[in-house]
């Protein structure tokens, strides 16, 4: 099947967008009935670094980055440039030049399912990447492939225009659709959390603030003394 550069598709609301931004995305995450995460194998190059925008897409060949350079001219003001391969590469497909020419148009950073390079110039630059890889390994520029259509990474779907948020803890997409559902309930969440939090500072244990007593004892764990165990 030919490869194919999609232009101008449908996006989350800036203001959505913005909202997730404010989450972490465990967070998220969660907050979507534990759906969305991108897998544990997507790693940040930076730390304490927090970042939500809209998914450009790309679907390359192994060893190949022909399409990244095409989908730098369809990336704009508060995308993330979302990379993975046809079959799996470890290449370093992406680095500090494709990094400048994506700041210059108001990128926010790139998460690909393959490898990355120029890791110091990356961080020195403040472009934030999430990669399964680091490698120096070069590419080519020979195979077409196709730009904003959806990829798969982890198992999850990511759409062009979804919101992909991403921090320390890994990469999580929310479709474009339920941009605001997902900010609403991460705020839901954040504030039952800091119920919980203030409680635990109290001293309540979570045994009780869960009710977890009552699902020890329905899985038949048993409270027994040193002595009782060891008699």
């Amino acid at each position: 099947m030919p490869g194919v550069i999609v232009t101008d598709p449908p996006k989350a609301d800036p203001k959505d967008v913005e909202a997730l931004a404010g989450y972490g995305v465990a967070t998220v995450h969660e907050a979507m009935d534990r759906t969305g995460l991108l897998g544990h194998h997507l790693r940040p190059n930076q730390q304490d670094t927090r970042i939500a925008g809209t998914a450009v897409t790309v679907l390359s060949w192994p060893g190949d980055n022909l399409m990244i350079h095409a989908a730098v001219e369809q990336c704009g003001e508060g995308d993330i440039l979302v990379v993975t391969t046809t079959s799996p590469s470890t290449d370093g497909m992406f680095g500090e030049l494709f990094a400048t020419a994506l700041q210059k148009r108001g990128v926010r950073g790139i998460v690909t399912n393959a490898g990355i390079r120029d890791t110091a110039e990356l961080r020195a630059m403040g472009f934030h990447a999430w990669s399964a890889a680091v490698s120096a390994q070069g590419t080519v520029k020979a195979t077409g492939g196709s730009v904003n259509v959806p990829v798969v990474i982890g198992g999850e779907t990511v759409r062009p225009g979804d919101v992909i948020v991403a921090d320390d803890d890994g990469v999580v997409v929310v479709e474009r659709e339920r941009a605001r559902a997902a900010a609403e309930k991460s705020q839901a969440r954040e504030e039952k959390e800091a119920a919980t939090r203030a409680a635990f500072l109290e001293g309540q244990l979570g045994l009780d603030r869960y009710g977890l007593r009552d699902t020890l004892k329905r899985l038949g764990v048993e409270y027994r003394t040193y002595e009782e165990q060891t008699s």
